[in-house]
């Protein structure tokens, strides 16, 4: 292992132990605290190409400490077409949410927004500390503006129509936003089918280009 590469390690790994005691939400809050003890759940490398970004943890997500660890994530690993092996490696895949902690819930029992302390505190940093990524899903409108920006559309629903689009841009990395894949979504599912036609083909064959180049280098080491 090159020096560049240990460092970058180093680096990448102080950076997440910081992150997993990250107190922000209930020491320095934007708005009410979060009502629970903080529990940052996140995967990161320096090796991976592919990178989730996810809106945050819910329950089961918090109770097990394991992100996407429900129905969402079954339905997420189906279109991406991976294993739960493979997309819990965190040597291929990254996992990085809007908010790292389970937000908590409302009156209605919904998950709340993603914290607001967490993206301006932790993304940049994070993502400079992991310069192979080459795509990142961008997974709902939280994920959709922050890494999209002013390319972002009007609305989700013409966020995810316009991915060609958005996949062809000349950024680094190349980002493709998706809708969440929460069974809250089926009614939208149902209504544009282009998005299991036409999208997740195109992901489905970039995920596993993706997975099978960080393959192909860990061999040669």
């Amino acid at each position: 292992m090159s020096g560049s590469v240990a460092n970058s390690r180093e680096r990448l790994e102080a950076l997440g132990t910081a992150l997993r005691g990250c107190r922000i939400c209930v020491e320095r809050p934007l708005g009410p605290k979060l009502p629970h003890a903080p529990n940052p759940i996140f995967r990161v490398s320096t090796t991976a190409r592919l990178c989730i970004a996810s809106q945050a943890a819910g329950t089961l997500a918090n109770a097990s400490s394991v992100p996407f660890n429900d129905a969402s994530g079954e339905r997420l690993r189906s279109w991406l077409g991976v294993t739960r092996e493979e997309f819990y490696d965190a040597s291929r895949v990254a996992i990085v949410p809007m908010g790292f902690c389970f937000p908590g819930q409302d009156a209605k029992g919904g998950d709340l927004p993603p914290r607001r302390e967490c993206a301006p505190q932790w993304r940049s940093r994070l993502f400079a500390a992991m310069p192979r990524i080459e795509l990142v899903l961008a997974i709902g409108q939280y994920a959709q503006a922050w890494h999209l920006g002013p390319a972002r559309k009007a609305n989700l629903t013409d966020t995810v129509a316009a991915w060609r689009e958005l996949a062809g841009r000349a950024s680094s990395p190349r980002i493709v936003p998706l809708p969440h894949p929460s069974w809250r979504n089926n009614g939208w599912l149902k209504r544009n089918p282009w998005f299991e036609c036409e999208l997740l083909p195109f992901v489905r064959r970039e995920v596993r280009r993706l997975l099978a180049g960080v393959a192909a280098e860990e061999k040669l080491f």
